[in-house]
């Protein structure tokens, strides 16, 4: 994709995911997303490309190998309302099975075309979204993303989502960990057909909802 067409696209489906939230459609009590471990393939060295689509690098031509992925939600406080200027992060692995991370195991067959983290800043809806893949397995983990969120005035928060249906999560210890059903549910999303899309992208909603709500 030619990158001024591609950042056009970003900007337009970041626009249309915002405006699907509605105001008080979570009047109810929210679950609280989980925390869950950063595990250990955090990037030591950042990408020079950290922006929000991870399929192309920079102004590369050639994209990942991978089913390509739209992959937006909200960071909602516990009240459902909407947390604006937080940094959104999510890194994993690359259609073989390898982290960015120089300690990942057969690093020397990472896809080099595929940007393994990024990151994105909520407005006024909280809303974020990546074009990432759909995540992959791994010797000992179900197919899963990690997501970091760093907000001033609070520690970085972070936390893992999966996919709905995986065979593999019944046997993954880390999220089996989470021993609330609900709170288990809310991390499982479904990666499901986008509509409308003849080159089989996928698309998958995930809220962060944090475990706190805004001072008086």
């Amino acid at each position: 994709m030619h990158p001024i067409r591609r950042r056009h696209f970003l900007s337009n489906f970041t626009a249309t995911a915002a405006g699907l939230w509605v105001p008080g459609a979570f009047a109810e009590a929210l679950t609280r997303t989980p925390s869950q471990t950063e595990g250990p393939f955090y990037p030591v060295d950042l990408p020079l490309d950290t922006d929000n689509d991870l399929i192309l690098v920079n102004d590369g031509l050639t994209p990942a190998v991978g089913e390509v992925t739209h992959l937006s939600g909200r960071v909602l406080d516990l009240k459902g309302q909407p947390i604006r200027n937080a940094l959104v992060e999510i890194w994993q692995v690359d259609h073989h099975g390898v982290y960015l991370h120089r300690g990942s195991a057969r690093h020397a067959e990472r896809d080099s075309n595929f940007q393994g983290f990024g990151r994105f800043l909520t407005g006024s809806s909280g809303e974020y979204y990546f074009r990432t893949i759909k995540p992959v397995a791994y010797p000992g983990r179900t197919p899963h993303i990690h997501f970091a969120v760093k907000m001033k005035g609070r520690e970085k928060w972070t936390t893992q989502c999966y996919i709905k249906g995986e065979e593999q999560n019944e046997r993954d210890g880390v999220l089996r960990g989470i021993r609330d059903a609900r709170q288990r549910a809310s991390v499982i999303v479904d990666f499901a057909p986008l509509k409308n899309s003849t080159a089989g992208e996928l698309a998958a909603r995930f809220d962060l909802i944090m475990g706190f709500t805004p001072e008086a």
